[in-house]
């Protein structure tokens, strides 16, 4: 994993602030025909003889996201080859039924009860069901894996997924630490999140015979699955609440270590010793009854820029990984989908 920051912008293509032409669904229109097969698939593929996992299962992806990792593995399958592939939007709906495993899991650590605005799995039943439907997606996932007969395949996608819930451990692990580290942090999103985008685009490498490209993809991956998330992470302190689907502070509330909160502690510990130990008593116990004015000591700590300036970095670490590989639309999608991301911020 690199966090190498940016110097030099080798590309004169790459502009140094977001200026984005596409809306998502005008990406996503790229491919539309492949996508809409590849949305039936991701709850179609289900075959389970126990009612109670297709019910709860047809639950968490109809309350799904955007499917940002399946559309990234159907552009580069168009990238390579463009002609529609019938393997390549199967194999983005395993991806897709990965991502919603982890969801469902994460659900069910945070205790939330809602995700996108809508009640979680673990809510609507129980933590039980949750987590054995979780784990039953990820089973049904690898066992469609087997029908490609690809080792290679199924190396990337077991790898993957083994880091992603190392991650996710290394995350409770550094739960309530003020210690955490940047490097933490880094480790940590490397796993629960960059990973899957990672395997979305390696994956339809393998599936079309480019495997001279798996390094760019995975530099692509990664990048942008750090920006991503540390996006993500920024938002908790400065977003819409309305929009996320969930409450400002949320992940200071559950003693996360976001790269906001390890950074504004670093800024504060040398120049506000009170607010310094206001936000660190806030990580280790997870009480925040004065949470609007412990987001405000974030805010004004300096944290947000320095993490704004960080997930642009890996913005353009993503783009640069982009300029190796085969220029056509499909390369601009994924181009336009890092910056909507950094978009985000603004």
């Amino acid at each position: 994993m690199t966090s190498t920051s940016i110097t030099s912008n080798p590309i004169n293509n790459i502009p140094s602030k977001p200026q984005s032409t596409l809306s998502y669904a005008d990406i996503q229109n790229i491919v539309a025909d492949d996508f809409e097969i590849m949305d039936k698939q991701v709850f179609g593929s289900l075959n389970s003889k126990v009612q109670l996992v297709m019910s709860v299962s047809q639950h968490v992806i109809d309350a799904g996201g955007k499917r940002m990792r399946p559309l990234i593995t159907l552009l580069c399958a168009r990238m390579f080859d463009d002609v529609p592939s019938e393997k390549a939007m199967h194999l983005a709906a395993i991806t897709e039924m990965l991502h919603t495993a982890t969801l469902v899991h994460d659900d069910v650590i945070d205790e939330s009860g809602q995700r996108r605005g809508k009640p979680t799995a673990n809510a609507t039943w129980d933590n039980a069901t949750a987590v054995l439907v979780g784990d039953y997606l990820i089973a049904r996932a690898f066992n469609l894996l087997v029908g490609f007969q690809s080792l290679p395949l199924l190396q990337i996608f077991s790898d993957g997924t083994c880091d992603i819930a190392e991650g996710e451990v290394l995350q409770l692990q550094h739960q309530h630490n003020p210690a955490a580290t940047e490097e933490d942090y880094l480790r940590i999103i490397d796993g629960k999140t960059s990973r899957l985008f990672m395997m979305a685009t390696q994956g339809a490498a393998i599936l079309q015979g480019k495997t001279e490209y798996l390094q760019a993809l995975g530099d692509f991956g990664q990048h942008f699955g750090n920006a991503f998330q540390i996006i993500d992470d920024v938002l908790d302190y400065s977003g819409d609440s309305a929009l996320m689907g969930k409450n400002l502070g949320d992940d200071l509330a559950e003693g996360k270590p976001t790269l906001p909160t390890i950074k504004a502690l670093e800024l504060l510990k040398n120049s506000n010793v009170k607010g310094y130990d206001q936000l660190r008593v806030a990580v280790q116990t997870g009480k925040t009854p004065n949470a609007e004015q412990l987001i405000e000591l974030v805010r004004h700590s300096g944290s947000l820029d320095y993490c704004k300036q960080r997930a642009l970095e890996e913005t353009k670490l993503a783009q640069q990984a982009l300029a190796t590989l085969p220029d056509n639309r499909y390369r601009k999608g994924l181009y336009q989908l890092t910056e909507l991301a950094s978009a985000r911020l603004l």
